[in-house]
């Protein structure tokens, strides 16, 4: 997680995400308010068991949407990191070789490789991480709503090079605005699949994402246009250190589920949730967003 420290609404973003408002509130104030809700949220998953690493933003260059690393770097099992071309020009400085060499040299984590996707950037081509694609590790799946900020061919490449099929798919919003990515409107975990089906416009390609995810065994739960409003598909499965499944959600996206969706995550694991209705207003991303899972290997050690 990265600990904002010039956090604001972010220009250059709002164009393309319709979830993001524009804040009464100065940028110091937005940035307190961010402060606060993001120390809110760490230790609220402190709390739950989760091991949680945070790195400070840097004043420069200035990146007010940097509280949401998920969208410029991904971890991988086999030591692989992968790096994104993203669409805002003032979100590429959040792209941190420096967080990766840490992580490596001092934490005890295996790179063996980094993948870096930014060159596409020069042909005005996309993708966002774990934003614009939602990845089933398991069964090596990258679900994908195409956008501006999603292009195929990048897709495509990140596909060929770390051995995942894609399932893309067109989305809007109730107002028929394309949703900018794909991590506010489904999340895979191990168990669930939670999705806002009726966002997906194409009938064939509702029907090939909901039978993939039948397929790989996942239960799905469906949300409505309200609780994607809610940020409720922004949600992420997390293990705690002592192995329990941890669902991280945003107290905005718990309060919209039903309650027979809330009893069946209560029932599988540790639900937490933090109130952060300011970064959700002024950013247009929630929890998920604000998660850089990190799945490498560990250094093996020897006495």
């Amino acid at each position: 997680m990265i600990r904002p420290t010039r956090f604001q609404s972010n220009p250059q973003t709002a164009d393309s995400n319709a979830f993001q408002t524009e804040p009464e509130a100065s940028p110091a104030e937005q940035q307190r308010a961010a402060l606060r809700e993001f120390e809110g949220l760490v230790s609220a998953l402190r709390d739950a068991g989760i091991d949680v690493l945070v790195f400070d933003d840097t004043q420069q260059p200035h990146t007010p949407d940097s509280v949401f690393p998920n969208n410029w770097v991904s971890f991988h099992a086999d030591g692989t990191v992968v790096v994104y071309p993203m669409e805002a020009e003032n979100r590429r400085g959040e792209r941190r070789m420096d967080i990766i060499d840490h992580l490596d040299t001092e934490l005890g984590f295996h790179v063996r490789e980094v993948v870096d996707l930014s060159h596409h950037e020069a042909n005005g081509h996309f993708l966002e991480g774990t934003g614009s694609m939602v990845l089933d590790r398991v069964h090596r799946v990258a679900y994908a709503c195409l956008s501006s900020r999603t292009h195929l061919d990048v897709l495509g490449d990140f596909a060929q090079r770390m051995d995942y099929d894609v399932v893309a798919f067109e989305a809007v919003d109730r107002d028929g605005v394309p949703v900018y990515h794909t991590n506010v409107l489904m999340n895979v975990g191990e168990r669930f699949a939670v999705i806002c089906d009726a966002a997906i416009t194409r009938d064939d390609q509702r029907k090939a994402v909901l039978e993939r995810l039948e397929f790989t065994g996942h239960e799905l739960v469906l949300l409505d246009f309200d609780q994607l409003e809610a940020f409720a598909g922004n949600m992420l499965e997390l293990r705690a250190t002592d192995g329990v499944p941890v669902f991280a959600m945003s107290r905005r996206a718990w309060d919209s589920l039903s309650p027979e969706q809330r009893a069946g995550f209560e029932a599988s694991g540790r639900v937490v949730t933090a109130a952060i209705d300011d970064i959700e207003d002024s950013a247009g991303g929630s929890v998920r967003c604000m998660l850089a899972e990190i799945h490498l290997p560990i250094t093996a050690t020897t006495d």
